[in-house]
């Protein structure tokens, strides 16, 4: 039993979360340590809690389609994965607060755009992506609430992750039935148009820009061959292997990030994230 609700909290994902926030915090300048943790606790609470109501709306379409996932196969309770969703949701907000004030704002709008997403977003072709990826944009955002100050000049950044995750979440709509040629080009556009950005973020940074350029490279090596194949042949094992490439390399995008605000160094610790998440994957669904 206790298997089939850590299958709903999908582990290896909550780790991109993460990686996210710790982007966020080099922007910020790695300024209010103590915060850290916090903002850390915070996005693991809101993005398990997404993903736990995400199956609990969409148990009966599941039952159907994934009757291998934990609620429809009877490995988890729906009322009580409703009740863990809701708790995990209220535990980001409340750890959040703890950090700054502004964290726990935006702990609340991001708790908010994770129930428009599960409850009524994700079933709109456009809409959908680009609410998810608002999630992931906000947090970015969550993590440079350490410093609220530098918001103000640097929130254009988090139209990066906006952009990426709309786009394989835009593919991602898919798994079960196939994909669309026209979404496989719209995303193999929007994922090199992240990779320049970050190219170009990089090649402006000082002590981290050849740590920044490696793992830029990385991302492309890891994302643009999968999503070429959608576009080739949009099959379900093809999209879902897509989408599974795109969901962990987020924290490749993180990881440039943190070498270019924060330092090779602190780039290589963002980017042990990945492997930990890597690891997770084995372990538990990420899709």
């Amino acid at each position: 039993m206790l298997r089939g609700y850590l299958e709903l909290l999908r582990p290896a994902n909550v780790m991109t979360a993460v990686a996210d926030v710790l982007a966020g915090y080099a922007v910020a300048g790695l300024r209010n340590s103590p915060a850290l943790p916090w903002l850390i606790g915070s996005t693991a609470c809101l993005y398990a809690g997404g993903v736990v109501l995400n199956d609990f709306f969409d148990r009966h379409l599941d039952a159907v389609e994934r009757p291998e996932r934990p609620l429809p196969g009877g490995r988890a309770a729906p009322g009580a994965a409703a009740v863990l969703g809701g708790s995990l949701l209220i535990g980001g907000i409340a750890l959040a607060l703890r950090a700054t004030p502004v964290a726990g704002l935006i702990a609340s709008v991001t708790a908010g755009a994770v129930l428009l997403y599960d409850g009524w977003g994700k079933r709109h072709r456009v809409f959908g992506p680009v609410n998810m990826g608002a999630c992931r944009a906000l947090n970015l955002l969550l993590g440079m609430a350490a410093v609220p100050a530098v918001i103000a000049g640097s929130w254009p950044l988090t139209l990066i992750p906006l952009v990426y995750i709309a786009a394989v979440t835009g593919v991602s709509r898919g798994e079960v039935h196939g994909g669309k040629r026209g979404t496989a080009r719209l995303a193999l556009i929007s994922l090199g148009g992240v990779i320049i950005a970050l190219a170009a973020l990089s090649a402006r940074a000082g002590a981290g820009r050849i740590g920044g350029l490696a793992v830029t490279l990385l991302l492309a090596w890891r994302v643009l061959p999968p999503f070429w194949r959608v576009y080739e042949d949009s099959a379900p094992v093809r999209v879902r292997e897509a989408v599974k490439a795109g969901v962990l390399s987020l924290v490749l995008v993180d990881a440039t990030l943190g070498a270019a605000y924060g330092g090779p160094l602190y780039g290589a610790v963002v980017l042990a994230t990945a492997v930990m998440a890597a690891g997770l994957a084995r372990l538990f669904s990420v899709t």
